[in-house]
């Protein structure tokens, strides 16, 4: 059986790894997440580098594929495993971009740290739309301690001046928000598409690993 780690440093890589799982039932799903250093791991890139390669040590070259539900580590340090690792495949989750032909703006949910990389002002300029970063690095935590409501949610959406009835495109940038789209699409009900890297993700598994995603077959 193909073995896939998922490395995270919190729910973020639960829920991916639950997504993986019905989708890839064949393969087996092994997640590491470092809870102790959850925060220092949304932070700062070194940081986040330095504890996954720790927490990965005895996993490398021992596991098909590694993945990455961090967007941090995805686009500053993959590259640098990748290099550094080289018969051990990884893959990580990519900014998303949404459907250009919609012409709408969008609100970009993340974290300080993502937005202070390059990858992210190129994600930005390369989207060609009008977009609003809100960076929301109290939100993964509570997101894992069961303590962001939906009150909190619709204020900080409110106060940002994103309001309830506008057409927008709203993309997740932080594997934890997955846990508040049914919040997000309450929300702006019927205004709104979310983006998020699950799916995209798992097509790239499913390249890498050469099967068919959604039944769990190996290709012939």
């Amino acid at each position: 059986m193909l073995k896939v780690l998922v490395f995270d440093g919190g729910y973020g890589g639960e829920f991916f790894a639950d997504y993986l799982q019905d989708n890839l039932p064949i393969v087996e799903i092994i997640r590491v997440i470092d809870w102790r250093n959850a925060e220092a791991i949304i932070a700062k890139a070194k940081t986040a580098r330095q504890f996954a390669e720790a927490a990965l040590r005895p996993y490398i070259n021992r596991v098909d594929l590694i993945i990455f539900a961090n967007h941090l580590l995805t686009i500053t340090s993959l590259k640098y495993f990748r290099h550094k690792y080289k018969k051990q495949k990884f893959l990580g989750m990519s900014l998303k971009s949404p459907d250009k032909t919609t012409g709408r703006d969008a609100v970009i949910l993340t974290t300080k740290a993502v937005t202070k990389t390059i990858n992210y002002h190129n994600f930005i300029y390369q989207l060609k739309c009008k977009t609003k970063t809100l960076t929301l690095d109290d939100w993964p935590i509570k997101i894992d301690d069961g303590e962001l409501t939906t009150k909190e949610i619709f204020t900080t959406l409110s106060d940002a001046n994103i309001f309830h009835n506008q057409n927008k495109d709203v993309i997740l940038a932080c594997s934890q928000f997955n846990d508040i789209k049914s919040e997000l699409t309450n929300y702006f009900d019927s205004n709104i598409t979310i983006y998020d890297s699950f799916e995209d993700t798992l097509r790239q598994t499913c390249k890498t690993l050469n099967i068919r995603g959604g039944i769990g077959k190996k290709k012939s």
